[in-house]
Formats: structure tokens, sequence, C-alpha cells
């Protein structure tokens, strides 16, 4: 069985240790992770703005790149939703059409392919610190993606669980929101920081580093000490603690 890790542009070129946290965890249930080397972005943000064109060319690669894979794992919600778009990108051309269809098919954010192809809930892990969750848009209401994770942090040891307020509002991220929008994003995440603090959690986990990156920004600039982690990054660390 072929797994392939489709790592995304923040977990690249920001956050590797996202990457690196999924390929030790995997390895521990006997799955090695394949890197195709030629993958790129997604090709969300053009697609998003309307540049179709130069979407579909980043698709193409993408497709090429995982042909041969029987599973695509990737640490992003959003980024694994935009792959669910190639069926718009090549609707006029059957071939192509195909093989992203079958790459739909086999392509998994993270915690899905732990829980729903894997079975495995409880990785043994012990984090004993005060935990709130942030559940980013894209991967939770368009790929479905909301009862995994809890299972996941529910089996930690000494984890204590304690619900975001207001938890499915948008972070404000939203890739060229932020920028074309940048005062209103700039509210939204202000928004959902101060819920955050509500919580008096010691950490933030989600699954997708965009939102992820948005919100410990402002954590930042308002000098919260709130820590803020992938959600792979916390069982790992997890996994060894134990």
């Amino acid at each position: 069985m072929k797994v392939s890790l489709f790592i995304t542009c923040l977990s690249d070129a920001i956050y590797p240790r996202v990457g690196e946290a999924m390929v030790r965890i995997l390895a521990k249930y006997g799955v090695k992770l394949d890197f195709p080397t030629i993958q790129t972005c997604c090709g969300q943000p053009a697609y998003n703005s309307g540049y179709w064109d130069e979407a579909r060319a980043t698709a193409k690669t993408i497709v090429e790149a995982f042909e041969d894979s029987d599973f695509v794992i990737a640490p992003s919600g959003s980024c694994t939703y935009m792959i669910h778009h190639y069926g718009h990108l090549f609707k006029d051309d059957p071939v192509m059409l195909a093989k992203a269809e079958k790459l739909q098919q086999k392509t998994y954010e993270f915690t899905q392919f732990l829980v729903q192809v894997l079975n495995v809930t409880d990785l043994g892990a012990k984090f004993p610190h005060k935990v709130t969750y942030h559940p980013s848009c894209h991967g939770s209401r368009l790929l479905g993606v909301k009862d995994e994770p809890m299972e996941l942090l529910e089996n930690v040891k000494g984890l204590e669980f304690v619900p975001l307020p207001f938890a499915e509002d948008c972070c404000g991220f939203g890739g060229t929101f932020a920028v074309k929008m940048a005062d209103i994003s700039g509210a939204m995440v202000t928004e959902k920081v101060d819920h955050v603090k509500e919580t008096e959690a010691e950490v933030l986990v989600g699954l997708d580093m965009a939102c992820l990156m948005n919100i410990a920004g402002n954590l930042r600039y308002r000098n919260e000490p709130v820590r803020v982690m992938h959600l792979a990054e916390l069982l790992y660390e997890g996994v060894k603690q134990a």
C-alpha cells in the first residue's frame, strides 16, 4: 500500500514540524509515508480569486504527483477539500476529470485517515494540559471532519478539554480574504481570540495551520501565553511523553 504525504504550502514552508509529527505518528502504525517531490500548491488561492486557468495548471501537477498513490494524507482540511473542486476545473477534460475524481476518493485529512482508515482513536498519548479546539471552516463544514478530532482528544490521558465558545465562527483568515478585507479579518480574529481567552486554556489546537497561524498572530500581538498547535503535533508530543 502506497500512502503519500501531501504536505501543503504552509506546513512545508513555515511549519515543517507538522509534517514530521504526521510521519512519526503514522510510522507507529506501520505506515511509511511516500513524498512525491513534484507536489506543489493545491491551487486554492488562484481558484478562489477567479484565476481558474492557473489553478487548473497547479491542480494537474497535484493529480500527477499522486496518481500512483493508494492514499493521500494532508494536514489541512482546506487543501484537502480543494481537491474536491478539481472536478469543476476539469469538467471539459474527460481524462483529467477521471484522474481528479480518483484522487478525491483517496485523499484524506490526517484525522480522517487515522480514525476512518486505520481505526485508531487512542494513541496512548499523555498531555496534561488544558486544551481548547478551533474547528476550521473548510474541514468541519465542507469536508465534514467533526467527530474524528474529538475522539482523538478524548483519549489523550491527562488532557483537560474546554469547549471554545462560538467555536464554529470563522477565525477571519480565509486565504486571500485576510488580504482583501484586512479590517474585517482583523475584527474576526480578535473576536476569536477573545473566546480563546475565555476558556483559560493553555493550548489551542486545530487541524489547519492557515487558521492557526492567523489566531497565533493575534495571540502574540496581544501577548497572550497560549500555545498554538496542530493536532498532529499535540498527539506526537503526547506519545513521546507517555
